[in-house]
């Protein structure tokens, strides 16, 4: 999951030198928006020690701090100085892409910003802080009654957002903007009819191939600094800069850019499972690498910030999936692990694999393997869209999602706990954020295979060597920020825009065979 307090693109601070010549009134633009990223990335680093360490005591005086920023931040983006600085620069254009691409995407993000009123970033923001408390307090107890008035809060600010911006279908339209620049509700909905029926019968198949492998294979003590240990080994052989970031505990986690040079981690710990802290790393380090990857001189305007959570996710999904459940990444990692964890010195390479990749339905979706992973997503992307179109109530949301949730795995939920108060999301306001992360398994899926193309990184990646992957991605994701659109990187990437048949592909092999 990556995560920023202030979305959309809450951009970030890069202090320069003064310049002795007249500043041009796009550099002046530039200038407040490395404000606003100082009120930015400000309230980034109160949502992570929210996330991590503050008090429960706190949290309300901590929601007000948020609502302050937020407030303050939509104040200056929304000024009369923002706007003439935009409508000046707009009128002297230079011919510079570069320049262009960060007038367009500042005149969005002005435009939207303008429809919403101070009030209601405010509000939003508060309610948002503590419905994050609430959700918190509802997942322990495993008591959905506890979260239900602060989402009925947060989905009508969904839904004051979603009419002020305005939308041509429905108010998803409008909210999956805020995370995938230029998507529509009709595309995504018609990419995953896509994947659908195909993806259900491969996930099935995974999990019948997988019955073989017995489900306690890889079960046993794993100490949580030993874990630690492992876990950061892996992070710094990906690339991830330890001089630039960092690793915590959290209940669920997310990775969160706080400022140049400043990108900070999370996981969580299963005594029993090594591997879930460990894809957790390697998930939110690919987040990481991302943002280590977007050009520093470029800091705090769109053409140094990540294009959209689709494509953020494609980087996640990369290492985590594409590198860190393969062959050749444990050819290498399993003799490290097992000097770490002894009781993987009795399991050969073959078995461990079965262990790794053994598919089975599971109520938890960050618990999920690869195969199942996107019933997990198709089943959220429907319920989303019934709460804000107003045909499911929160107080049928916990019957709801047991009975979508039987109808595609085949049981229920034992409890909310581990149904419908899993997801931290909803109680962050990020209603449409669930759908980015199936689109990022599809776009994965397609970079992986362009890259892959070119012998030498295919070599090396079959050597566990992944610096000329991740040059490439650098090269070919990284780089370009927000001046394109997601679909047109993934044009200008791969040659066509996100086609799911390179993820099915994907998971034949791997499941299929």
């Amino acid at each position: 999951m990556y995560y920023n307090s202030l979305w959309p693109f809450a951009l970030r601070e890069e202090l320069r030198p003064a310049k002795r010549y007249a500043v041009s009134a796009y550099q002046s633009l530039c200038k407040l928006a490395r404000e606003q990223a100082l009120i930015g990335t400000t309230a980034s680093a109160l949502s992570w020690d929210q996330e991590t360490q503050l008090p429960p005591a706190a949290v309300p005086y901590r929601a007000q701090q948020l609502a302050y920023l937020a407030g303050k931040s939509h104040e200056l983006a929304t000024s009369e100085q923002w706007q003439a600085a935009l409508e000046s620069a707009e009128g002297d254009l230079n011919g510079d892409p570069v320049q262009s691409a960060n007038l367009r995407e500042f005149r969005h993000h002005f435009d939207r910003a303008t429809k919403l009123p101070t009030e209601l970033v405010e509000r939003a923001t508060e309610t948002s802080s503590r419905g994050k408390a609430a959700w918190s307090m509802a997942r322990e107890k495993s008591e959905f009654s506890i979260f239900a008035p602060a989402l009925t809060d947060l989905l009508e600010i969904a839904r004051e957002k979603a009419a002020l911006w305005g939308y041509q279908e429905e108010p998803y339209d409008a909210l999956l903007g805020e995370y995938e620049r230029g998507a529509s509700t009709a595309e995504v909905a018609a990419l995953f009819d896509r994947f659908r029926e195909t993806g259900a019968e491969l996930a099935q198949q995974a999990v019948e191939n997988s019955k073989a492998v017995p489900a306690d294979l890889l079960d046993a003590d794993y100490p949580i600094e030993d874990q630690k240990t492992l876990n950061r080994e892996i992070a710094e052989s990906l690339g991830f800069d330890f001089k630039a970031g960092r690793i915590d505990t959290v209940a669920h986690p997310f990775c969160t850019h706080l400022g140049p040079r400043d990108t900070r981690l999370t996981t969580r710990y299963l005594e029993r499972d090594f591997l879930s802290s460990l894809f957790g790393v390697m998930h939110e380090a690919g987040h990481g690498l991302y943002d280590q990857g977007l050009p520093e001189a470029e800091h705090g305007l769109p053409s140094g910030s990540a294009v959209s959570l689709g494509i953020h996710e494609s980087q996640s999904r990369l290492w985590e999936n594409h590198v860190g459940r393969a062959r050749p990444f444990w050819e290498k990692w399993l003799p490290r692990a097992a000097e770490i964890f002894p009781n993987l010195r009795t399991l050969s390479l073959d078995d461990f694999l079965g262990g790794v990749n053994r598919a089975e339905y599971s109520c938890i979706r960050v618990e999920a393997d690869e195969a199942t992973y996107d019933l997990h997503i198709l089943m959220r992307f429907s319920l989303e869209r019934r709460l804000l179109n107003r045909e499911l109530e929160v107080a049928d949301v916990p019957e709801a999602w047991d009975s979508e949730f039987e109808s595609l795995f085949g049981f229920r939920p034992p409890d909310d706990a581990h149904g419908c108060l899993q997801d931290i999301h909803w109680s962050m306001g990020g209603l449409g954020y669930f759908s980015t992360y199936s689109i990022g398994n599809l776009n994965a899926a397609q970079l992986y295979a362009k890259a892959t193309e070119d012998e030498a990184i295919a070599s090396a990646c079959e050597q566990a060597n992944y610096a000329p992957i991740l040059q490439w991605m650098q090269e070919h994701v990284h780089a370009a920020g927000s001046t394109l659109f997601p679909q047109e990187l993934m044009e200008s990437a791969t040659g066509e825009r996100t086609n799911p048949e390179y993820y099915l592909s994907h998971l034949r092999r791997r499941f299929v065979g």
